[in-house]
């Protein structure tokens, strides 16, 4: 018997929903049931550019989505100044939500999100695609190896990338109004995930923010970095994200016997292979070391983002035509790394002293 697929809304015409609504229908267990615009004119277009079912509805309003008993869940691209309006009324409605990240302004706006969600008994989940590679769970053995990788003594991650004339004007992860946290909630958000992943999402106790934090003229983080620290383990942990510099999305983590690194953890350069390099144990030995890091390639039939809603689909399917309840280790993955956001923009305005980290 075929899967009954679940039926997608989606809310707003925003560039990464014409990724994602192209991943729902490539997903096995989803499809799109309606798409709602502040125009209904820009909602068809969209529809048509991007090959929708021709059962798909069309609307010029989000309201008008989450009325329809036809849809089961939303994805929500909105600008993050709307995320908390728009995702509470969808949980109230009895929606699912998968959710752009950041996935607030704030934790108090999260919580809300959240305790919404809790109350209509309704699937969250943040649209942070990396987390379903297969490499990832791949990677977490390595990190989890004991007797190969030791105790982690060091994490850095890093996501840029440069946003041209137009980027630094009109986009609206550098609008005040739209998406105030700029680069911290858009790149940052990645590497902070990476460093909570990496510690099987243990909070650091404190975050301070380090010096030199790039802003525009309206006051938006372009550029920025913090250290995290565990009070009871000696290791230096840091991230960057930028909007200022070259393509760059790596981890490299260090134990006390091994190392991973991987070079595109956000996007894998291909997406039907995601690549890492691994070593144990490395000597000097003459000129050079040995052994060398080792290259692991982690095929994938479906690509990350296909794997997300296909893992997002199965969570709310299990709810809808079963007896499951919504999985909550997704809401704690997304309330961590907001709170982890929260203390770097508290450092910066306290003159990048630490900041206790609040969850």
């Amino acid at each position: 018997m075929a899967e009954t697929k679940i039926r997608f809304g989606i809310l707003g015409c925003a560039n990464i929903a014409r990724k994602i609504s192209r991943v729902i229908l490539l997903s096995p267990n989803s499809t799109i049931s309606a798409i709602g615009s502040r125009s209904l004119d820009k909602a068809t277009a969209f529809a048509l550019e991007n090959n929708f079912p021709e059962s798909a509805k069309v609307y010029g309003s989000y309201d008008a989505v989450l009325d329809d008993p036809d849809v089961d869940a939303v994805y929500v691209p909105l600008p993050t100044s709307l995320h908390l309006q728009w995702a509470v009324l969808a949980a109230q409605k009895k929606k699912h939500i998968l959710l752009e990240k950041p996935v607030a302004l704030n934790a108090g706006e999260l919580d809300t999100i959240l305790e919404a969600c809790e109350t209509s008994g309704v699937q969250f989940m943040d649209a942070t695609m990396w987390m379903h590679h297969p490499r990832t769970a791949k990677m977490k053995e390595i990190l989890s190896d004991q007797q190969k990788f030791g105790q982690i003594k060091s994490v850095h991650s890093t996501f840029s990338y440069i946003g041209d004339e137009n980027f630094q004007k009109n986009n609206i992860r550098v609008n005040p109004n739209l998406d105030s946290l700029g680069a911290l909630g858009d790149a940052g958000w990645y590497s902070i995930r990476a460093i909570l992943w990496a510690h099987d999402y243990e909070l650091p106790n404190t975050v301070t923010a380090l010096q030199d934090t790039e802003f525009n003229e309206s006051g938006v983080i372009l550029s920025c970095g913090a250290s995290l620290n565990w009070t009871n383990d000696k290791k230096i942990v840091t991230f960057y994200c930028s909007f200022l510099s070259n393509l760059s999305m790596d981890i490299i983590a260090t134990g006390t016997k091994g190392t991973l690194r991987v070079h595109d953890f956000v996007v894998p350069f291909n997406a039907r292979v995601g690549p890492y390099f691994a070593v144990s144990d490395s000597k000097w030995i003459g000129l050079g070391c040995e052994p060398e890091p080792s290259e692991f390639r982690i095929p994938t039939v479906l690509p990350q983002e296909v794997l997300m809603v296909e893992e997002f689909a199965r969570l709310v399917g299990g709810i809808c035509f079963g007896k499951a309840k919504p999985e909550k280790k997704w809401s704690m993955i997304s309330r961590k790394t907001q709170a982890i956001i929260d203390a770097v923009v508290a450092s910066i305005k306290k003159g990048y002293e630490p900041v206790e980290v609040v969850y």
